[in-house]
């Protein structure tokens, strides 16, 4: 019989395999019937867990239990703060960091066009590390006055992990009566996130990236925060997100979450060490690779320039040796196109095509790193020597 090759997971950031705990709530929740919108018994043990499941969510988030408004995902939560806020605030000018994921940028890319391109969007200038600055807010606000109704700075970027100063942002957003959102999606179960302190209006987050199931997430929406729907149904979830809860994921997430949490500070040690033991690894290996990002970070991130080669090529390699990772967001797997986070903090296009992120998690070991570290060195060589390397920059 053919034997398994090892696999060394290093794409913690696109999806994180599940806790065990999480698994086992899930499985219990599933076997229950009942809709939690429903009136009668099963119904109302349905609502009674996902009732449960928001009060521990809000107690880890800093949030009330009502501002927890669950969803399919990050993605959904990232639209609907973007849009819903937009349409109800009576201010033309969005604004957002060159740097957000593409769930934010594509919203905000939209209301640039529906009914005529009544929104003005503008491009937030971010610092050497990719961050939205209060500067940069308070220089448009000064410029366009009450006209500012929504600006978007994640807390942590999906490519370099790097962090924002988001309640700086937020103060210098809401002085001038702008909502604020703030995609936390890297940050949840990683790093402390208290929704109050940050001073946002919300917040979005997704259950896989730290130990949850797919398809669930929440947007945490403040109690003050004007959201309109940008789906209609049943009116759940405030009237903000209409749909039938999914109580399985819902309770998974609340289990993850806390788990995450608990595990947090200890966790956070952990990666770090193993992150700054992979790029020390990788850059004695291959010594002209570049590291990107810096400064205040996730523990988990590491994104790493490789001059010469194909990020493209440099997957296909590593995953032959038994290597998986990626060259930034999943989001955008298989479209070729440079990582818009390089390309906005200066990088060419050919360096922005040569870019590699590992990102380490719960499950990660120093046998994982190791590989990566043995693995790149070769597939480096490999990439610039068999015509591999920037064919098509």
């Amino acid at each position: 019989m053919p034997t398994m090759r090892t696999v060394h997971y290093l794409d913690h950031a696109a999806t994180t395999p599940m806790r065990p705990a999480a698994v086992a709530a899930f499985a219990e929740a599933a076997a229950q019937v009942g809709n939690a919108s429903s009136l009668h018994g099963a119904g109302r043990r349905a609502r009674r867990r996902v009732e449960e499941a928001r009060e521990s969510i809000a107690g880890h988030l800093g949030c009330r239990p009502s501002e927890v408004v669950f969803t399919s995902g990050g993605t959904e939560a990232d639209n609907l703060a973007v849009l819903g806020q937009v349409a109800a605030a009576d201010r033309d000018v969005v604004a957002v960091g060159p740097t957000e994921h593409h769930s934010v940028l594509d919203a905000a890319a939209h209301l640039a066009t529906e009914r005529g391109g009544s929104r003005d969007v503008r491009v937030l200038p971010v610092d050497d590390r990719g961050a939205v600055t209060a500067d940069g807010v308070r220089e448009l606000a000064g410029e366009v006055g009450d006209r500012l109704g929504l600006v978007a700075a994640m807390l942590a970027n999906n490519e370099l992990g790097t962090l924002a100063d988001v309640p700086a942002v937020a103060h210098a957003a809401r002085a001038v009566g702008a909502a604020v959102h703030t995609d936390a999606v890297q940050a949840v179960g990683h790093v402390p996130v208290d929704f109050a302190a940050l001073g946002v209006t919300s917040l979005s987050l997704s259950a896989h990236k730290f130990g949850g199931p797919h398809g669930v997430g929440a947007l945490l929406l403040d109690r003050g925060a004007d959201c309109l729907p940008t789906g209609f149904g049943g009116g759940q979830e405030r009237d903000v997100r209409s749909g039938s809860v999914n109580v399985p994921g819902v309770v998974a997430m609340a289990v993850a979450l806390d788990e995450a949490v608990r595990d947090m500070d200890a966790e956070a040690r952990r990666l770090s060490a193993l992150r700054d033991r992979l790029v020390a690894g990788v850059r004695a290996a291959v010594p002209d690779a570049v590291a990107n990002g810096g400064g205040e970070r996730l523990p988990g991130i590491a994104n790493l320039t490789f001059p010469g080669c194909s990020g493209e090529s440099l997957i296909l390699l590593l995953d032959a040796a038994g290597v998986e990772c990626s060259t930034g967001s999943a989001c955008t797997a298989g479209v070729a196109e440079p990582s818009h986070v390089l390309l906005a903090l200066g990088a060419d296009e050919a360096a922005a095509r040569s870019s590699l992120r590992l990102s380490l998690g719960h499950t990660t070991t120093e046998g994982d790193v190791d590989a990566a570290i043995a693995a790149l060195g070769p597939a480096a060589e490999r990439a610039r020597t068999a015509g591999l390397g920037m064919a098509r920059s």
